[in-house]
């Protein structure tokens, strides 16, 4: 479990195929050197298991439907990717609650600085938008976001200096795949009380 609550954006130093299927995959990031092998890190929004400790960083094992539903897959040596331990019990609650798994992918419609803030667009698949609501949460590469606006087809979400500053924010552009993860309140919500009939 995780609160969408970014501790630092680490650096890719490789993203190696294995013979078997799947990738693995090197970050350098003081907080995936101080964790344990075994320990879980949300990696862009994606929960992965560390498998290897290096002094500067360490390694992370994809399967292959990872790489396939999440744009893992994507990255390259020298891209940042946003890190976040998982939650403690004495951990304060900052975000909401993310678990990890990742819903789909959407895409940067448009991405842009306004004023101080930047103002990021995003078009979302429709299994994501239908937990989407205005001022509810959403995971957007593993950071817990407020909704800012809601459309047909995505949503809007306002960025202030110290996010774009400490995430991955300030590499995305448009075009670029997103993970995405609904709020896991509403998911449970919507499987209690039956599915709305939007006809």
């Amino acid at each position: 479990m995780f609160t969408g609550l970014v501790k630092e954006a680490g650096k890719v130093v490789r993203i190696q195929s294995r013979e078997n299927g799947g990738a693995r995959l090197t970050v350098r990031s003081d907080v995936v050197a101080r964790a344990e092998v075994g320990a879980s890190i949300a990696v862009n929004g994606c929960c992965l298991t560390v498998s290897e400790k290096l002094t500067d960083g360490g390694s992370f094992d994809l399967l292959e439907e990872t790489l396939r539903l999440t744009n893992l897959g994507d990255l390259k040596p020298g891209l940042r990717v946003n890190l976040e331990p998982s939650l403690r019990p004495t951990d304060r609650m900052g975000g909401h609650f993310v678990t990890g798994h990742v819903d789909g992918c959407g895409s940067v419609a448009s991405f842009a600085q306004v004023g101080g803030d930047w103002k990021l667009v995003v078009t979302a698949p429709p299994g994501v938008m239908r937990h989407i609501v205005l001022k509810g949460c959403v995971t957007v590469d593993g950071m817990s976001l407020t909704v800012a606006g809601v459309a047909d087809d995505g949503f809007t979400i306002w960025i202030i200096p110290h996010t774009f500053t400490c995430t991955n924010l300030a590499e995305r552009k448009a075009g670029d795949r997103i993970n995405l993860e609904s709020d896991l309140l509403a998911k449970y919500a919507e499987k209690l009380l039956g599915p709305v009939n939007r006809g």
